[in-house]
């Protein structure tokens, strides 16, 4: 099943009003209130003229519930002065799970106008949370920072409605939209967690490479999930409708590890897995004392970076709804992983791509982005040239070409190699058979010595045996060529299938 999209701005109505107690006349050249506006809700009749205003346009368009979207709680919205309530004043609302989580209050939830007006009183009131209440393609109200309502219906505000909201001593002014209208922010994406998504996060978890699935049911809230192939299905059945996910690498049980890494950091979010449960931490560098704490009451933990270029999700997506249509309206944040199923249908083996080298793994495998995704070259690949490290071939931040030898889509990986765009030193030599040339000892080995010929650091290694030295020497160690010495030596044989290099020395001696 793939999850059809609803554009987010679908079904928003055509024709919006700001409801406040301030008469229009009483503005100024700029549409600004002349004298003291109200920071805080009244708590008594202006706050109640609002409620029954909201429930005359609801009237007005003949529904009797609203539906919450793109819920929020604290810290980020804050539009008034009072302190907010515990768990934002949800509990008034919605029963809350063992958990504390109140799974009512969550995009798509349709509610009764009552408890709808008691959000808004909620919100007026700024106890800490904030939703959009909407009625696709009928009716939408939206409360303001300013103590505005701003409510929108499919049907015109005719003067009889008009006249029933201003006897309530507020005045319903038309806009051409509301402030609040929902849009995608620049950086979000929206990506469809559909059957695609799970098996692809099936892939993952088993591969090792996730570990941990975040879930935000509601924005400034999040849900950890610890993933293991037994326990997908589960966690997938628990989610929050619409909710937005975000998927992680696994934890680490490197305790010492994770807290090396805060070394630097200003704001990091942490999340620990304590008792069999997770939970995520946010903290500032002030704060990295309790967090070295809570660090080390924990089994495991993954710290991720709040700076920018950061930590990135692996890969993310938003639920759609059980008939496969993704109709939540927000995004998750920006991941190149998402971008990866794609850009693997593009890559053909054989293909020449270039890249940049992100890092060298201690194992010695190189990693490049190549437009988004991070390919591999495993050590053999990464050059013709001898070399101990891979750090002395590349290093971060260099552009390499490549060859891409692989692409495997379902374990997401690419393989490439630099070494295969160089011309083969081996095949060069096979024009070479039965010329004498110099060339300098690397190695002792059981059946003779290893000399390079060729190209200074490119050439390639030859075996100059024992029996081509001209002379018998049982004990190897008592040849009389040793590592570092340039001979002149003849190529009696080169097998480029195997790789293979056959040299003699009948007669000749060190150089110097």
């Amino acid at each position: 099943m793939t999850a059809d999209t609803v554009p987010e701005n679908e079904g928003v109505p055509l024709h919006v009003h700001r409801v406040t107690r301030y008469d229009p006349a009483d503005r100024d050249e700029h549409g600004h209130w002349i004298g003291p506006e109200d920071t805080v809700s009244d708590h008594g009749p202006v706050e109640a003229a609002y409620l029954r205003a909201v429930g005359l346009f609801a009237a007005h368009a003949g529904v009797d519930h609203l539906v919450v979207r793109e819920p929020s709680v604290s810290p980020t919205v804050r539009f008034g002065l009072e302190p907010s309530l515990p768990e934002s004043g949800l509990g008034a609302f919605f029963p809350a799970d063992p958990d504390g989580f109140h799974r009512g209050f969550h995009d798509g939830a349709k509610v009764p106008l009552a408890t709808g007006q008691g959000l808004v009183r909620a919100m007026l009131r700024d106890h800490g949370l904030w939703c959009r209440l909407e009625v696709e393609d009928v009716l939408t109200v939206h409360v303001g920072w300013d103590q505005y309502l701003y409510i929108g219906t499919r049907r015109p505000c005719d003067e009889g409605l008009a006249d029933r909201v201003r006897a309530l001593g507020l005045f319903p002014e038309p806009l051409p939209a509301s402030p609040y209208d929902m849009e995608l922010g620049a950086d979000e994406q929206r990506y469809p967690a559909d059957d695609a998504f799970w098996d692809r996060l099936r892939r993952a978890v088993t591969a090792n490479r996730a570990g941990v699935l975040e879930e935000r049911p509601v924005l400034n809230m999040s849900r950890w999930h610890r993933l293991t192939p037994d326990t997908l299905d589960t966690v997938r059945a628990d989610l929050t409708p619409r909710a937005p996910l975000a998927v992680w690498p696994p934890l680490s049980t490197d305790i010492p590890a994770v807290l090396d890494a805060l070394t630097g950091e200003e704001e990091v979010e942490c999340v620990l897995e304590e008792d069999g449960r997770l939970h995520g931490v946010i903290a500032h560098d002030e704060d990295f004392p309790h967090l070295t704490v809570l660090l080390s009451r924990a089994r495991a933990a993954l710290l991720l970076p709040r700076r920018e270029g950061g930590a990135e999700p692996l890969f993310t997506g938003v639920l759609p709804d059980p008939d496969g249509v993704l109709r939540a309206r927000w995004g998750t944040e920006p991941s190149r992983g998402n971008h990866t199923p794609l850009l693997l249908t593009t890559l053909r083996r054989g293909q020449v791509v270039g890249g940049t080298v992100t890092r060298i793994a201690d194992f010695g495998v190189t990693f490049v982005d190549i437009g988004g995704f991070e390919a591999m070259i495993n050590i053999p690949e990464l050059s013709r040239r001898p070399f101990d490290h891979p750090s002395e071939i590349v290093s971060p931040g260099q552009e390499v070409m490549a060859e891409i030898l692989d692409v495997d889509p379902m374990r997401e990986r690419v393989s490439l190699s630099p070494r295969s765009l160089c011309e083969d030193p081996v095949r060069k030599l096979t024009e070479w058979v039965g010329r004498t040339v110099t060339g300098r000892v690397t190695k002792s080995v059981p059946m003779g010595v290893l000399v390079r010929v060729g190209d200074g650091r490119k050439g390639v290694e030859g075996l100059l045996p024992l029996a081509e030295s001209g002379e018998e020497y049982p004990d190897p160690s008592r040849h009389p060529l040793r590592r570092g010495d340039t001979v002149r030596v003849t190529i009696v044989d080169v097998d480029p299938k195997r790789r293979r290099i056959t040299l003699s020395w009948r007669g000749a001696t060190p150089d110097g």
